[in-house]
Parts: C-alpha cells; structure tokens; sequence
C-alpha cells in the first residue's frame, strides 16, 4: 500500500456473501469491508491516513456537522474491464471538485494527491468488491468530508474527518423518466452553495422529488431563485438539450454544479456531430422548442445516473408533454453509450480520461 496504513478488518465478508451481492447490488445496499479514513486538527493538518474496517463513527453530541451542516462530498466510480483491470474515470476532477467544496464551507482543503491516494488505495485494496462490467455495473465511490468538532458557536470548525466508502451498483436511472417543472422550490440561487457538493443541497431537494412524484414524475426541473425563468438542473443532475440545427445545449454554469459526466458529454459532442453550447435556457424557449420541434432530444447526467432519457414534462401551466414521439432520442442513445464504452474500456480512450487503479 501506500499513504494509508492497513489495519485490516477482522469479519471480512466472506466470498459467497460479496458474490451474492455482486449479482444483484442495486445502489447503495452493500459496502466494502474497509474504508479510508483520516482527521485534520487546526494547527496539525491532516494527519493519521489510514485504511480500516467499516465502521460506525462516534461523534459529540456537540459536533458542528450535526449543528452547523459543514459536510461535503464527491461520486466517482471505479469500472472492471474485460481484462480484469480496474480503472476510475476522470479521478482528478473530483478531486479540484471537492476542493472548491470546501473552500465555499470554510472546511479545510484536502489536497489533490491525498484525495486521489485514498480512493485509488482503497479501490485497490477491495478490488474484488468491484462488479464485472455487465449491466453497467461498478464500483460506486463515495468520498467526503465532516466537520467533527463539539462546538455551539457559529464559526467554520477547526477539526475535521474525510473517509471514502465504496458500494457496488447498478444502473441508477434503468428507465427514461418525465419531469416536473416545480412552481414551488429552488435549486440554488446565484452566490449560494448550488457550486458546491455539500448535503444541504440534496436534503433541500427532497420535498420537490417528492412533488414531482405526487405528479407522476421521476425527477424535478429547476428553474432559477430570481426569476423562475432559467433552467437549472434536473434533480441531482445536470440538464441537456438537442436541436434539430445540431446543437447541444446546456444550462450555464455559475450558481449549478459543475458535473463531471456534464463536461464530458460537452467534449464528445463533436464525436456526434453536435455543436456543444453553453449559456442560460429559459423555460419559455423550451416549451417553444418542443411545440416547434427545434428540441428534439432531453437528458439528464451525472455519475450515478450516466445519461437518463428525458421523455416528458409535467408543469401546471402545460400539463403533460412529450418529447418528440416520448421515447429516448437517438443522440441521447449514442453518446450514453459512447461515454460507457470509454469507462469499460471498449471505446479509444481519446482525452485521456481513465487511471488504471489494477
């Protein structure tokens, strides 16, 4: 190993326990036995890097994560090819991700190398926790960072915990969904936290799933705080557009999350004859565009989801719509598939996108 020191777990899952789970993981069900784990203090830095079993965290009643809501966190993934190697995509992206995460919380800032050390050794310490790459399935990663310092007082923390947990999965989004264009909640809001991939944000986005699903939507569509006027993003996922005139459209960034699948589908655009495009959508050129069918494609992305088929819209204004003849476009098809053929290694791995952890 490397940076982390192993202390290995004593009731490591036995073979026919991970095998089982392996064959049917759906997302976040299991976990690997071990999980990196390592502690910054004000004055010390990070220090006590260490590999360890899964375990449960004790915490002061007083932790300024449970008061405060200074957490932060990152979704990547680790895929197993037909060779048997295990390779992540686009590690280092999370890595300056979660970095600009923690400087909008005031938390402390992890180093690139430290980020990428802790996933890549534990990936390879629980390579056997990595699925065949069948059904999409992989390793899904989920590294993250708390604020573990008892304190009432509303002030950034001065002690920290960042661990990496790991749990196969499958296909998140297995089917095309519609979504509801929510009249009543935000996503984010310009000089918020919409940027940064902290907790908050999703606890916040409950109550509008949970809408959508009252209107008989998978997902949510956000447009902005300001004006209710711009698109957002969809759900947890950024949010993309394609025109009869051959563009890839996509909400800009500034007050969203800046999603790694997001930037990669905007370079493989050209791959697919589209002209990647982005800049502010409003709602009223969306609904224009279906009704003249300038918009002839919608998807969602992200990592958890890869690429997922936007196939209506539900609003109270509009009602019910379809995308074009309701089914998954074919550009949406295409490069969904383009993007899994690069992560399993079955495509030419042109920008150099993937790091070999096996």
């Amino acid at each position: 190993m490397g940076q982390f020191v192993l202390n290995r777990s004593q009731n490591p899952t036995s073979e026919a326990e991970r095998n089982a789970a392996l064959a049917d993981p759906g997302f976040g069900r299991f976990y690997t036995d071990h999980m990196a784990v390592m502690n910054y203090t004000e004055g010390q830095g990070w220090h006590d890097p260490r590999l360890i079993a899964t375990e449960d965290f004790s915490l002061h009643p007083a932790a300024a994560v449970l008061h405060y809501g200074q957490e932060i966190f990152e979704g990547l993934k680790a895929y197993r090819r037909e060779d048997d190697s295990i390779w992540l995509f686009r590690p280092e992206r999370n890595a300056r991700r979660f970095m600009g995460s923690a400087e909008r919380l005031e938390m402390a800032v992890l180093p690139e190398e430290t980020f990428l050390n802790a996933v890549t050794e534990l990936v390879e310490l629980e390579q056997n926790w990595v699925p065949e790459g069948v059904n999409e399935q992989s390793l899904y990663i989920r590294p993250y960072m708390i604020a573990d310092e008892p304190y009432l007082g509303v002030r950034e923390a001065h002690r920290y915990i960042f661990a990496v947990i790991a749990t196969p999965a499958g296909a998140y989004y297995p089917e095309p969904v519609k979504l509801w264009i929510t009249p009543n909640f935000t996503r984010a809001a310009k000089g918020g936290t919409g940027a940064a991939k902290c907790g908050g944000n999703y606890a916040a986005s409950l109550a509008a799933a949970n809408e959508a699903a009252k209107h008989g939507c998978g997902q949510v569509l956000y447009t902005d705080g300001a004006e209710h006027k711009w698109l957002e993003e969809c759900g947890t996922m950024n949010f993309m557009l394609v025109t009869a005139d051959g563009q890839l459209v996509t909400p800009a960034l500034g007050s969203i999350l800046d999603g790694v699948t997001r930037n990669s589908i905007l370079a493989l655009a050209t791959d697919h004859g589209l002209k990647p495009v982005e800049r502010p959508v409003s709602i009223d050129e969306m609904w224009e565009g279906l009704d003249s069918g300038h918009i002839t494609e919608t998807f969602a992305c992200g990592t958890a989801a890869v690429i997922t088929p936007i196939v209506g819209f539900n609003s109270p204004d509009r009602g019910e719509e379809a995308v074009g003849d309701g089914t998954p476009g074919v550009k949406t098809r295409e490069i969904r598939e383009h993007l899994l053929e690069i992560q399993y290694g079955r495509a030419e791995d042109k920008h150099g996108w993937m790091r070999r952890v096996v």
